[in-house]
């Protein structure tokens, strides 16, 4: 069994603990052991490194100290926000010129630990023939809309993962349960992000037409792999339709709630009740969702 270090961050302690509970789920299925990091801290996301970019990289950097104390080689976070901050931490740990304030700040360096998203974890660690011989329950004649969002292969340099403009790794693992993934124009467009709260035109703009054209594609939901993006293309699909007026009605379910269904566990093992637009176009029995 393959250990690896388990940042999940804020996101997946309240909001999205659906995404935790698919996670733990699908990498158990496939052998993969996560190690929740103890004593982990908010990884400082977008404000702390506004306010100071050394203490904002410690912040994160803690994080990764203690995941190679326990004994990982890699260390996965689920939210494209938490692994631009660790990977940013890594990226001033190797800097010259910042090195030594870093190290005494967060006690030593974090060099070799490998950290990746979900997304990685799952395309590379487990891959689509291990995943399609452990399907038992294909999701063939859906279509569903891969999108990855703005950040999650972005800025290449730091992800080191799929193709920065044109992804693929999203859309390969939905065609490994047997569903259709088209090819969607708007896959890395962004989808508002923070402004949800402060400017929510902002975000029924984009996030509209990111549903808008994936209805035209046929769509019955769209697969997401970031909690932000869930968070503003489900919990607020009312204030887009307001904005949009529109009557969209797209479940927005997580990768790993794909995968899930496919490999045959319930909608409620993997929190699919919690999705504010029901995804009972993926399964047959409404019964069975729970909370």
């Amino acid at each position: 069994m393959k250990r690896v270090a388990y940042y999940k961050g804020c996101s997946l302690e309240g909001l999205a603990a659906e995404y935790d509970r698919s996670t733990r789920a699908v990498c158990e299925a496939f052998g993969i052991e996560l190690v929740e990091i103890h004593d982990w801290n908010c990884c400082g996301s977008t404000p702390a490194h506004s306010y100071d970019p050394l203490l904002s990289a410690a912040l994160a950097g803690r994080n990764l100290v203690l995941a190679a104390d326990l004994g990982c080689d890699m260390v996965m976070t689920p939210c494209p926000g938490c692994l631009k901050s660790l990977k940013g931490a890594q990226e001033t740990c190797e800097d010259a010129g910042q090195r030594k304030d870093f190290v005494r700040l967060v006690g030593k360096d974090v060099d070799g630990l490998k950290t990746v998203s979900l997304l990685q974890l799952l395309y590379e660690e487990v891959g689509t023939e291990a995943l399609k011989k452990a399907v038992v329950r294909p999701l063939t004649g859906h279509v569903l809309i891969p999108y990855y969002g703005c950040l999650l292969t972005r800025p290449a340099d730091k992800a080191k993962f799929d193709d920065p403009e044109n992804p693929i790794s999203l859309d390969r693992l939905i065609e490994a349960t047997g569903a259709t993934a088209p090819d969607f124009p708007y896959k890395t467009e962004c989808c508002g992000a923070t402004y949800g709260v402060t400017r929510n035109d902002f975000v029924g703009k984009l996030s509209g037409r990111i549903l808008e054209m994936a209805v035209r594609l046929g769509g019955e939901a769209v697969v997401v792999a970031c909690p932000l993006c869930q968070q503003n293309l489900d919990m607020r699909q009312d204030q887009i339709n307001k904005y949009f007026k529109s009557a969209f009605h797209l479940p927005i379910p997580y990768i790993t709630q794909v995968l899930g269904l496919a490999l045959g566990m319930s909608p409620k093992e993997l929190g699919m009740g919690k999705l504010c637009v029901p995804p009972d176009v993926l399964f047959e029995n409404r019964a069975e969702v729970g909370d």
